[in-house]
């Protein structure tokens, strides 16, 4: 064998003993071994080596965390077992892991207070009201005889913008706008319109037109000022008062525009019925706003991931008045998990899922897992998941780990959800300034 082919075929294998490494126990434990670590304050974490070898691990900071109970900043292990790290207090350390002098893994860790939430579950009716009035079309105005127009399209209004002044008088509702187009009108002035469009702040002017056949002034826009509808309540939080809901954003029906919020309220909703979904066909739950009317709460916040505000009254029906940990966004993963709501009246129940995809996430995203029914009780009762499911949490390991957000439209008894962690900063139970300072750290 020449020179050339002996080393083609130390080259393969070489190559070959690579490719075994690779697949072993050991290799795919060290290569999953994070470099940094979030956790909360009381919550153990177990970490994997799977190295047959005795090794040292030292703790920067062992108040802040302890590592397999030892309260010693180092110590030796055998690195076969599983690592466990105990989060003792807030703050930020790192661990350690040497063989004899050589320094194999780092990991950063970074302990947040504890954090605890009650899951929901419960229907809740929603009334929202928007900052001003929502453009959703343009009408014609009749003139005279046969001729029509529409002062708002002619001025440049447009779809889903938002008309929140008229001559400086912030707007509340349509009837406002009415008795102003009405005395502009009588007395031929022209009506200043400050719009936002997107982030943009505009004024736009225009004269209101006299109709014909309604003998009536008109500015040539349909407008909107509120939404209702049911949906679903995820998590709400004792010490701070707040909750959140539905896991994605409210669009106005006709323009998909989200929804600023002027003022809004959420109260107890009836299930009366599920239309059960169908492939391409996705279902609902009917739910009539319950006969007490009881505000829980009010809206503050309408973002991509729900609605959010304080609560007033904390809700009836729960499957639990025990306050649950939450899990960070890593924590999540493929396997059997739960979710709560309803399907009949008020009671909350729980149906087995399955998670069957989690994405990696380093910043707020909608879609972070895919989720499948595997109950039969509630595919035989919905089909899947149905329209007002949206917003009911997702449990796994004992932990508050997200919410279902929509359906799949070929496949009813899948969809998708999103991580708690985005809902919680959302509804400032989880601060987003300590969260950046720490992954800026």
């Amino acid at each position: 064998m020449n020179s050339v082919n002996r080393k083609r075929l130390i080259g393969l294998i070489i190559a070959f003993f690579i490719c075994l490494l690779s697949f072993s126990a050991p290799f795919q434990c060290f290569a999953s071994f994070p470099e940094e670590l979030r956790i909360f304050s009381g919550q153990d974490k177990d970490l994997q080596l799977s190295m047959p070898v005795y090794g040292n691990i030292t703790v920067k900071d062992p108040g802040i965390v302890n590592v397999n109970g030892s309260s010693e900043p180092t110590f030796q292990a055998n690195l076969k077992d599983p690592i466990r790290i105990h989060s003792a207090e807030a703050g930020q350390t790192e661990m350690q892991v040497k063989l004899g002098p050589v320094p194999i893994k780092s990991v950063r860790v970074k302990v947040l207070p504890d954090l605890r939430v009650v899951p929901g579950g419960q229907t809740i009716g929603v009334k929202l009201k928007s900052a001003g009035v929502l453009v959703v079309g343009h009408h014609l105005v009749t003139v005279a005889g046969d001729k029509r127009q529409s002062p708002g399209e002619d001025a440049k209004v447009q779809v889903g913008d938002l008309i929140q002044s008229i001559n400086g008088t912030k707007l509340k509702d349509v009837n406002q706008v009415a008795e102003m187009v009405a005395k502009a009108g009588e007395a031929k002035e022209e009506l200043d319109l400050e719009i936002k469009r997107n982030k943009e702040m505009l004024h736009i002017r225009l004269v209101p037109t006299f109709d014909e056949n309604d003998k009536a002034y008109r500015l040539g826009l349909y407008i909107r000022d509120s939404a209702a509808g049911v949906g679903t309540l995820t998590f709400y939080s004792p010490d701070q008062k707040a909750y959140g809901a539905l896991g994605h954003v409210i669009t106005d029906m006709d323009t998909q525009t989200p929804i600023e919020v002027g003022s809004g309220e959420i109260v107890h909703s009836n299930v009366t019925s599920i239309a059960k979904s169908q492939n391409g066909e996705p279902g609902e739950k009917r739910a009539q706003f319950s006969r007490e009317n009881k505000v829980l709460g009010n809206i503050e916040r309408n973002t991509p991931f729900g609605i959010f505000g304080k609560m007033s009254y904390v809700p009836d029906h729960g499957l639990t008045k025990e306050a649950l940990p939450v899990a960070f966004a890593e924590e999540v993963k493929e396997g059997p998990a739960e979710i709560y709501t309803v399907v009949n009246g008020q009671k909350v129940e729980k149906f087995a899922i399955e998670i069957t995809h989690v994405s990696k996430q380093d910043s707020p995203a909608t879609k972070g897992m895919i989720i499948k029914i595997t109950d039969s009780r509630l595919i035989e009762k919905t089909g899947g998941i149905v329209q007002g499911m949206s917003g009911s949490p997702i449990i796994q390991d004992g932990k508050l780990i997200g919410a279902v957000t929509h359906v799949f439209v070929n496949d009813p008894t899948s969809g998708y959800g999103c991580f708690i962690e985005w809902m919680l900063q959302d509804a400032g139970v989880l601060d987003k300034e300590t969260l950046q300072e720490l992954k800026a750290s």
